[in-house]
């Protein structure tokens, strides 16, 4: 008890001889064994041979004998490393399989393996059975063709599994379901559907700009001007068309000199890749003389860069005539950066959304058709896709916006757009109540000045497309986009 004390008597060490000796080694290992594995141990330990009662005169017999105690010093192997895998997990993994399973292993019983160790599970459904070439089986009342309804239900399940993985089908065989005929055509049918379906979204969403979202190459274009500092930050998307999706971002600073002021707020309109949307829309761009060279020369998908291009240079015409519209920043491929028509990231009202006093119905009025007016004199342009859906309400006037469409008089169809805009302007301010609205034809005269003299609407169209015609032969007999239209001289400009 005392540390001061006597110490204690340490033992002998034992020898290097003993300590080199094989005969310790087994004991030590048996030890262990039996320590670890006593029932296991007991089982592969005893003589084997005794020498009583056993005739070993046959070499058969003996190697049969051999062979068996083989087989379970196999055994007990296994079992150590199968308790050993398995250790405390509720989870157990059986290696009955692997078994040395010998025919004169008498102390090997059914009684000692699990249920759950062997390949026959009772609570496993069975496979569904396959019908022989000749189309039954059985004889007599007992006979059973292919057109079974158990045989074809059990089929049916069984074959969902060729579905697609995205098609969750569950354990129809571990419930035994059976599968009407009608029931599985309605299932592969859809399971079809929805693959082909998800391989054009991930078609969409990889190679086109959809509905509130861009692909990547969009993507890219945009990090770009917002890493270069053009963008302070792109916020979101304030508006979504047919064509384009327009998003709000806050401007930087100017990378050169040279550049244009960047505004405070930005329009960022990106014209969507998808081609559906403008296969009805390329007679506004093939036959326009300032892109009709080119047109004919690129591929489908340059064309939209074409229209972005399109909208830059009409919006460049118009904000020169000091005709109210979004200020363009800069232009990359099919991405048009404008200045943003609102304040702190609302944007302006379009024209059939707000609702706007007489007064302020009549000025509205008055401003669209001295815009009209100067927009085909000044700017030499139709707007083509006029109406209250392409005006915004901002600081008390009329913006225009969306203006890629728009071409000149000398269009084949330029005259016809033009009509067209002026009956959706006066169509709109005669609901709206402007007692001093012109009806469509007056109007068409106020902005053109061709004084077309028409009793009805069949007649007056039919006097533009002769003046269309007249305007096409000339063009081709002079090769000049120069107008033969009769006009009587400039039009009035009419004003507040």
């Amino acid at each position: 008890q005392c540390p001061w004390g006597a110490p204690k008597p340490t033992s002998i060490s034992c020898s290097l001889a003993d300590v080199m000796s094989e005969q310790l080694a087994k004991e030590l290992q048996l030890e262990e064994e039996n320590a670890a594995f006593p029932e296991v141990v007991a089982v592969a330990e005893g003589p084997f041979i005794t020498g009583e009662n056993i005739d070993t005169s046959s070499d058969l017999m003996l190697a049969q004998m051999l062979q068996m105690e083989f087989d379970r010093e196999y055994d007990a192997q296994l079992r150590r490393e199968e308790k050993k895998f398995n250790g405390d997990s509720k989870v157990s993994i059986s290696f009955e399989n692997y078994r040395k399973v010998h025919p004169f292993d008498s102390d090997s019983s059914e009684d000692e393996v699990d249920w759950q160790d062997t390949r026959h599970d009772p609570y496993r459904a069975d496979k569904p059975t396959t019908t022989p070439k000749r189309g039954f089986i059985g004889k007599g009342k007992d006979i059973t063709t292919k057109h079974d309804e158990v045989v074809c239900g059990r089929k049916n399940t069984a074959r969902m599994e060729n579905f697609a993985p995205e098609f969750q089908v569950g354990d129809g065989i571990g419930m035994d379901l059976k599968l009407s005929n009608q029931v599985f055509n309605a299932l592969k049918q859809h399971a079809y559907s929805e693959e082909r379906r998800s391989a054009r979204l991930h078609e969409k969403k990889e190679h086109s700009t959809a509905e509130k979202a861009v692909d990547p190459k969009t993507r890219l274009l945009l990090y770009k001007m917002v890493n270069a500092g053009m963008l302070e930050t792109i916020t979101g998307c304030i508006s979504t068309g047919k064509e384009s999706v327009v998003f709000h971002a806050y401007g930087g600073k100017s990378t050169n000199e040279d550049d244009k002021v960047i505004p405070p707020e930005c329009a960022i309109k990106v014209f969507k890749t998808t081609l559906n949307e403008f296969k009805n829309r390329d007679k506004y761009i093939k036959d326009d003389y300032r892109f009709k060279d080119r047109f004919s020369k690129l591929n489908p998908r340059k064309i939209i860069r074409m229209w972005a291009e399109k909208e830059m240079h009409n919006l460049t015409r118009m904000q020169n005539a000091g005709i109210p519209c979004p200020q363009v920043v800069i232009l990359k491929k099919h991405v048009l950066v404008m200045s943003f028509i609102g304040q702190d990231q609302v944007p302006a009202p379009k024209l059939k959304d707000v609702k706007l006093s007489s007064e302020d119905m009549k000025k509205a009025y008055y401003q669209i058709l001295n815009m009209m007016q100067r927009l085909y004199k000044e700017c030499n342009l139709v707007h083509a896709d006029l109406s209250e859906y392409n005006m915004l309400w901002h600081d008390g006037k009329v913006w225009l916006i969306d203006v890629s469409q728009s071409v000149e008089p000398t269009h084949p169809h330029g005259l016809e757009f033009l009509f067209r805009d002026c009956r959706n302007v006066s169509q709109f301010f005669q609901k709206g109540g402007v007692t001093e609205a012109l009806n469509e034809r007056e109007l068409f005269n106020a902005v053109s000045n061709l004084n077309i003299a028409a009793d009805n609407e069949v007649d007056f169209q039919a006097e533009i497309e002769a003046l269309e015609k007249v305007n096409e032969d000339h063009v081709q007999k002079h090769g000049k986009k120069v107008s033969a239209f009769p006009s009587d001289g400039d039009p009035p400009i009419y004003d507040e």
